[in-house]
């Protein structure tokens, strides 16, 4: 070498540099290899398990300004958490090259979820002079699917759903070129190479023409097609018509749980609902969830869309496909999930074909394989915030970080309802995606597929596994059968608390109101109206709801006018004087007995259940078709000017009792008079405000804890949750809801591991 050169190596200092985060599939390597070449340093980058690894060599300045905008200018899908560096020595190389990727090691790297199409990409779509015009599976590094795809890390076409598809020349000509927006987008395809459309009949068939043209002329006659999307099936029908809707609504046995709707742009969802600033940002974000918005008066749905719902779930296209059928149909269309009610997603082809025939009239079908079944994910704005209501696709597998490590791994096995795992190691929580009710064994199925997917993926082997305490949950059951674990079983509500604080970055303690429908309660009662003291280690019943009895165990979940009698018969009302009795007077007495005599009718706190004989002795709703839809819809009748209450009376003791009956009583004694069924029902939930919010402030008085914390799925009820911050917060108490992982059963999952980690840590 000469003199030359050994002066300049001595003048330079070369760094081995370690990337953490999400750093594969999101055009990091490429970033990296350009902002070298713009700062003029020398080296290389490559993708191993862990994620990103690069050396880097140069002038000290140079190299310093280089490291520091790894994380600062890094591209728009990845999500940098850590970046470490090394002092090597350095080597006197000119070039900065991007080697190939590392097989071997613990698998660190964290995979992006899917995201939806780009603006570059739909600019190409739209060209007719470009090869991908009208190309329903275009993608590029800053876009399109992820999680859905991937079978194994790294991060690499091999590993993926695309493996089956061969390059074209250019194809392998963007995707090799370190200065192309598809360099090493694993996805990357054209019509010459890629995936391609077919539409087929009831019993899969060919139907001739252009498969885009011919499903919107479907759609338009008033057929129910099945779409093959990101994570599984859709089933789509034409948002207005009332025949199509009802049909699909009909088939699929769901009676009035609302469906999604589809629409192009934020101009057409505002056509529909009234929007404000940040659920815009939510429409129109890289995650492209669904957004319960306020429905427009005469808003062009047809009725069947959300029977006796005020708001719409509305969603903006994250596909191609979606765009070009959005744009082709021009106007709202319903996307809901591809399935029988209570089933999980279809999302293999000929499970699908065979499942979903008595319910579609064609299919859009694609020869890209889904690995892993994804529902949509639904979510809402609350003061200018996200609530999410189910996390999944778009947002899985981005883990959360644990306010504390893990000491070991760890699973999480989540709740019977809206049930998603947890699976921990380190500060990484990575939550599941929504998996359903585990009610039959499909979903099971799901379940234990997903853990096996996750703890491949993540390189996990649970070694701490924490459960809800119901013996007969089906996740509980899973847990208690494995093998060379510890088990820690965590209490619901505590588990609800712990989520929340998780969710805050928070570590108690806190009071924490956790009201839902049902959890199995140290006592062995069906707790659900909770006032707790906790942290993530230990918790005290503060206070909670007084028991009334569940006449029927789990049938007063789907009919609430039995837990009206129960709570009337409770508060000394003559059940038997009121219409309630009157409507279903048949069995009445018999419920009344079974109330009273405590056999098949378990005493109850839950919130949910008043809820419901609320529901039911408005006439509101008898009976239900999913679960909360009496609590929904008696939240819709609320009036929102009304500020009346009924006075609670909080029993002293340990812990204190919250008199529900007075609710009762008051609710009855307005119905009785002619009250308005809307005041009565705004009146209901400004009392259970008020309660809760004095109840803290007894137990502040007698542990000074000034932070409370709201979780359990009656919190996704706006109006309570509202009324119930504002009260706290004006009382000077520090107010923690969700915002990342839902407040309902789908958070339960996070909670569990949240307090096994600090257990098996030893912490608190």
């Amino acid at each position: 070498m000469s003199e030359h050169v050994d002066d300049r190596v001595a003048s330079r200092v070369r760094k081995r540099v370690r990337v953490e985060g999400i750093v594969q599939g999101v055009g990091y390597r490429p970033f990296v290899h350009a902002l070298a070449a713009r700062s003029g340093l020398a080296g290389l980058v490559g993708n191993d398990a862990r994620g990103v690894f690069l050396e880097v060599e140069g002038e000290p300045a140079d190299v310093d300004r280089f490291v520091l905008a790894l994380e600062r200018e890094a591209p728009p899908l990845a999500a940098v958490e850590r970046v470490s560096t090394e002092d090597v020595p350095p080597l006197g190389e000119d070039t900065f090259v991007i080697v190939h990727s590392a097989p071997g090691g613990r698998r660190d790297t964290l995979i992006s979820p899917d995201t939806a199409t780009c603006a570059d990409c739909l600019a190409e779509m739209a060209d007719p002079a470009d090869r991908r015009f009208g190309y329903p599976f275009l993608n590029c590094t800053n876009c399109g699917p992820r999680f859905t795809i991937v079978r194994d890390v790294p991060y690499d076409r091999p590993n993926t759903t695309m493996a089956g598809f061969a390059m074209c020349a250019a194809c392998a000509a963007e995707y090799a070129d370190p200065s192309d927006r598809r360099f090493h987008a694993q996805p990357v395809c054209c019509p010459a190479c890629g995936p391609s459309l077919s539409l087929l009949d009831a019993g899969q068939h060919p139907i001739a023409g252009e498969p885009v043209a011919a499903t919107v002329a479907l759609l338009r006659a008033g057929k129910v097609v099945a779409v093959k999307g990101l994570g599984g099936y859709h089933l789509a029908a034409l948002a207005g018509d009332e025949s199509a809707v009802a049909a699909l609504r009909r088939r699929k046995h769901r009676e009035d749980k609302p469906f999604a709707v589809m629409v192009a742009d934020v101009a057409a969802a505002r056509t529909l609902c009234a929007t404000d600033a940040a659920e815009e940002a939510l429409l129109v974000s890289s995650r492209r969830p669904a957004v319960l918005l306020r429905r427009r008066l005469g808003a062009p749905v047809a009725a069947s869309v959300a029977p006796g719902n005020h708001h719409l779930g509305v969603m903006l296209p994250y596909t191609p496909l979606h765009h070009l059928l959005a744009r082709e149909l021009g106007e709202p269309f319903v996307l809901t999930s591809g399935n029988v009610s209570d089933e999980p997603i279809a999302y293999r082809d000929a499970d699908a074909g065979e499942r979903l025939s008595p319910i579609a009239d064609a299919f859009l079908v694609h020869d890209r394989p889904i690995h892993i079944r994804t529902d949509d994910s639904v979510t809402r704005a609350f003061r200018g915030r996200e609530m999410l209501i189910r996390r999944s696709r778009g947002y899985v597998p981005q883990p959360l970080t644990l306010p504390a490590p893990a000491p070991r791994p760890i699973l999480g096995c989540g709740a019977e309802l809206k049930n998603t795992f947890c699976l921990a190691r380190g500060r990484h929580a990575f939550v599941s995606h929504h998996i359903g009710d585990l009610e039959n064994y499909e979903t099971l199925r799901s379940f234990m597929d997903g853990i096996a997917h996750f703890s491949r993926l993540f390189d996990i082997a649970p070694e701490v596994v924490a459960h809800d305490l119901h013996p007969e949950y089906l996740s509980t059951k899973y847990a208690v059968e494995l093998d060379d674990v510890e088990l820690i079983g965590v209490q619901h509500h505590h588990a609800h608390i712990a989520s929340c604080l998780a969710d805050n970055a928070q570590r108690g303690p806190v009071i924490g109101v956790a009201f839902d429908g049902l959890g199995y309660g140290t006592d062995g009662s069906l707790w659900g109206g909770e006032v707790l003291v906790c942290d993530y280690v230990r918790f005290e019943r503060a206070a909670h709801l007084a028991a009334v009895p569940m006449p029927g165990g789990v049938r007063a979940i789907t009919e609430p006018w039995r837990m009206a009698a129960a709570y009337l018969d409770a508060a000394g009302l003559a059940p038997e004087e009121h219409e309630v009795a009157r409507r279903n007077h048949e069995r009445w007495a018999d419920v009344l007995a079974v109330a009273r005599s405590g056999v098949q009718a378990p005493p109850t706190s839950s919130a949910g259940r008043l809820f419901d004989a609320v529901s039911a002795l408005l006439g509101v709703r008898d009976r239900v078709n999913y679960e909360g839809q009496a609590a929904v819809e008696l939240e819709q009748h609320a009036d929102p000017g009304e500020q009346g209450v009924y006075p609670v009376t909080v029993d002293d003791g340990q812990p204190l009792r919250i008199r529900g009956t007075d609710l009762i009583r008051g609710v009855v004694d307005d119905h009785r008079r002619g009250v308005p069924l809307e005041v009565v029902a705004a009146r209901f939930h400004n009392s259970l405000a008020a309660t809760a919010g004095d109840v803290c402030a007894a137990v502040r008085d007698r542990t000074g804890i000034g932070t409370v914390a709201l979780s359990g799925g009656v919190w996704q009820n706006r109006r309570l949750l509202g009324a119930t911050v504002d009260l706290l917060e004006a009382r000077g108490f520090a107010v923690l809801v969700h915002r990342q992982v839902p407040t309902n059963d789908g958070g339960i999952s996070l909670g569990q591991v949240a307090v096994a980690a600090a257990r098996a840590g030893g912490g608190g």
